[in-house]
């Protein structure tokens, strides 16, 4: 009885017969989820425009409020939460 070898998703296997099909298995790769550190954040520029923006807004209701709340609302907003 004659013995062949065949390559198969990385690995040598010997087959029995020469005419015989080699079993293949199909490899899939895994999906890479992302770290958290790689979260979407703001550039302080950006940052900096949209708490202008919520000044004038907030100025223009006649609403009380200071530069640091302004600055919260802009990073809660630019990052979606």
């Amino acid at each position: 009885m004659k013995t062949t070898k065949t390559k198969t998703a990385g690995k040598t296997k010997k087959s029995a017969m020469a005419g015989e099909k080699p079993k293949t298995t199909k490899v899939t790769a895994r999906k890479k989820t992302p770290a958290a550190s790689t979260r979407f954040t703001p550039s302080e520029e950006d940052i900096r425009q949209k708490a202008y923006e919520i000044y004038h807004q907030r100025l223009a209701r006649g609403e009380a409020g200071n530069d640091m709340d302004d600055w919260k609302k802009a990073v809660e907003l630019l990052k979606g939460k």
